[in-house]
Formats: structure tokens, sequence, C-alpha cells
């Protein structure tokens, strides 16, 4: 498997992750008990840092082997 393709099953990833959390979204926002507003803050949380991630290594890998291109400073290779 190639990078480039590596970087396409990133972005599928990070779509299904950014989904995940417009629903968890909804749900919190219709949620009348604060314990489970809360609850559902802390998995949007996490949920969205490994959204972020997939997303940053997506692009990571699309872009490695062009030229100039300025390398994320939290990854390398």
């Amino acid at each position: 498997m190639t990078l480039q393709e590596m970087s396409v099953e990133y972005r599928a990833q990070a779509q299904v992750l950014r989904g995940r959390i417009k629903e968890l979204e909804a749900a919190r926002r219709a949620a009348r008990d604060p314990v489970e507003q809360e609850k559902l803050q802390v998995r949007i949380w996490a949920l969205d840092t490994l959204w972020r991630e997939a997303r940053d290594q997506a692009v990571l890998l699309e872009r490695y082997y062009e030229r100039g291109y300025r390398r994320n400073a939290r990854y390398t290779l």
C-alpha cells in the first residue's frame, strides 16, 4: 500500500469520526440531564482529537512526496 492509498483510508476514517461527532453533538443538545450532557461532551472531545489526528495524517500522507511541502511539525515519518 502506498502513502497516497493510506491517505484515502485516513480521510475516510476522519469522515466517519466527524459524522459520529455530529450525532453526539445533536444528542448532547437534546439531552436534558446535565450529567448525560457532560458524558456526551467528554466523548465528543475524545473523538474530536481522533478526527483531527486522522485529518492531519491524511494531509501529510497525501503531500509527503511533493517538493517544497513543509511537513507538519507534529508528525514525522
